[in-house]
This record gives structure tokens, sequence and C-alpha cells, in this order.
């Protein structure tokens, strides 16, 4: 199954990881490690939620604001 995956880096240092399919999130040192946290975060979730992911899918797309400095 191939899922959908945002990393934003964090503040603190590292990566914060989000799966808009499920919204499991979660976060690591790395790109890597956070990447293999949210794969296990998101099949322990569908474990125990199991879902229809493919009629569900999030619409991902961008839009801009005005920036004022």
């Amino acid at each position: 199954m191939e899922l959908t995956a945002i990393l934003t880096p964090a503040v603190e240092g590292g990566y914060v990881a989000y799966n808009p399919d499920t919204g499991t999130t979660t976060q690591g040192e790395n790109i890597e490690e956070a990447l293999t946290n949210l794969r296990e975060a998101t099949e322990l979730y569908l474990e125990e939620f199991p879902v229809i992911l493919a009629e569900k899918r999030p619409l991902l797309t961008t839009f801009q604001v005005a920036c004022h400095a």
C-alpha cells in the first residue's frame, strides 16, 4: 500500500512526519528515522483501525497567501 508522507523540519531539530491518509504523526532525528517511525506508527494504526483508504484519499495541493513584511 502506498501512502503519503509529509515531512517538516522540527523547531528543536530533526523532522516531524505526518501521514494525511490516516492522521498518524511522529518524528525522527533525520528523514530516514522519521519515515521509519511513521511507517511503524501507521502500520500499528491500521492494525487497530482498518480503513478503506482508496475511497478516502486526501487531495494534496498548494495555495498562496499575501506576505506582509
